[in-house]
């Protein structure tokens, strides 16, 4: 829709199609014969990139390197900053072109000679969170046309063009995996070992299959039965212990301060301290905090206790229009 809807505004459209490595070829496949399908309707050409070993490589390596480390990472966060973007700004100096455009749901405007990134219409299939890295010169050179549309009206009006994919199912997660089970990939790719669970009081009340495994915060798929449903707390990767509670309110389950590491702005550096909202998480409501500074670097302060955050997360900034300000991922 994003090329049709460029086309239909007078744009002189060049597809292309970036190859990634996914466990399941078939639907590499299928997704690449639904791209020609649509560029041959539009009358448009494509260009098919080969970028799996880059793939494989660096998101996927970075992906499995995270959890390595006990964290948790964002691989979309990731690839569009490394891979996904790149590639496509160096097909742009190829043929010379003015703008890339991309289905992201997610916002452009300019205002006072600077480009502001803004959530989507629709507020259900939002993804600015993904794309808090952009910044000036990229957004500079960027459209979301569908941005400014509900999916549903999208789907109505891919219909119309006669589109073949109006009614293809919303993507996966985690779009390399070929049945979204992460802990299934980790086990297969990471050696791990098991260790004890100990609750809020140490007692010993189970076996972890690998820290790895797990995140601060998780509920379901800890396996301890009775006095449950327990919630994962801490890690302790020296003595191999998972520690988890079994009552939601615990202190250990939240946390009024984040410190945050490789900041990014969509624009220019902001005076801190300064409130805005956050999310933490994408789709997760978005909370009022203080962004500060000190020697230790950016950290945020919550104005009420936020259900505990994992090391690797990206924390977003939002102002209250809807503005993207940028964000960071979490250290401690």
């Amino acid at each position: 829709m994003t090329a049709a809807i460029l086309k239909g505004q007078g744009y002189d459209v060049r597809a292309v199609f970036l190859l990634l490595w996914n466990e399941d070829e078939k639907k590499n496949s299928n997704s690449l014969a639904d791209a020609k399908k649509v560029a041959q309707l539009l009358e448009i050409d494509l260009e098919i990139i080969d970028v799996r070993d880059k793939f494989l490589k660096e998101v996927v390596g970075y992906f499995l390197e995270e959890y390595k480390r006990g964290r948790t990472p964002n691989p979309c966060i990731f690839c569009n900053e490394n891979l996904k973007f790149k590639v496509l700004f160096r097909e742009l100096e190829k043929v010379s072109g003015d703008f890339v455009a991309t289905g992201h749901y997610a916002r452009i405007i300019m205002e006072h000679e600077k480009y502001k990134l803004l959530q989507a219409k629709d507020n259900k299939k939002d993804q600015s969170y993904f794309l808090y890295r952009l910044n000036q010169e990229r957004l500079s050179k960027l459209l979301f046309p569908i941005g400014e549309y509900e999916k549903l009206e999208i789907r109505k009006m891919a219909e119309k063009f006669g589109l073949p994919v109006f009614d293809k199912d919303e993507s996966q997660n985690i779009c390399f995996l070929s049945d979204d089970n992460v802990n299934r990939f980790i086990r297969e790719k990471i050696s791990m070992k098991e260790g004890d669970i100990i609750d809020q009081n140490g007692r010993k009340i189970g076996k972890h299959c690998g820290l790895s495994l797990y995140t601060l915060g998780q509920r379901k798929g800890i396996n301890i039965g009775g006095t449950g449903p327990y919630y994962v707390y801490a890690k302790d990767y020296e003595k191999n212990v998972l520690s988890v509670t079994n009552n939601p309110l615990d202190n250990n389950l939240h946390t009024n301060r984040i410190l945050l590491e490789k900041v990014s702005w969509v624009s220019d550096e902001k005076i801190t301290p300064m409130r805005v909202l956050v999310k933490t998480r994408y789709q997760q409501k978005a909370a009022y905090a203080i962004i500060n500074r000190d020697k230790g670097g950016y950290f945020i302060v919550f104005e009420k206790p936020e259900k505990l955050v994992a090391p690797g997360q990206s924390v977003v900034f939002y102002s209250g229009e809807q503005e993207v300000l940028g964000g960071g991922i979490v250290k401690k």
